[in-house]
């Protein structure tokens, strides 16, 4: 039996440039039979290339900064914490808004994030979906 997790809104092919037609009220991802879509593996890629460092492995969270998975925001609030940054007290994360590598992939890291939150995505490096 086939099982998937479709969703569909305005997904873009994960090479960064992620429409935004739809995905404020959506789900970013695709997975079917437990493997992700071009954006969500990029996500996956582009939060484990920086975000882990302190957010933890799999957004779980760390000893210093809580779990992005457990308590997700929604797609607009992350989008302008990554460009601005934030602080809480003595916490302070910088803002991603002039990085490269980073930038761009907004949407891509939401959506690897997003299908963590919902269980649809276990921990570990997922499969990718051929094209």
């Amino acid at each position: 039996m086939l099982q998937s997790w479709v969703i569909g809104c305005g997904l873009a092919s994960g090479s960064g440039a992620a429409s935004q037609e739809g995905v404020d009220g959506g789900k970013l991802y695709t997975i079917v039979d437990g493997k992700v879509d071009a954006r969500t593996y990029n996500g996956f890629r582009r939060y484990h290339a920086g975000c882990n460092h302190c957010h933890g492995p799999d957004g779980v969270g760390s000893t210093f900064v809580s779990s992005l998975v457990d308590r997700l925001l929604d797609i607009a609030a992350f989008r302008r914490v990554v460009r601005e940054g934030q602080s809480n007290g003595a916490l302070v994360m910088k803002g991603f808004a002039d990085d490269p590598n980073f930038a761009p992939y907004i949407d891509d890291i939401y959506a690897y994030l997003q299908a963590r939150a919902d269980g649809a995505l276990g921990r570990g490096r997922p499969t990718r979906l051929e094209p």
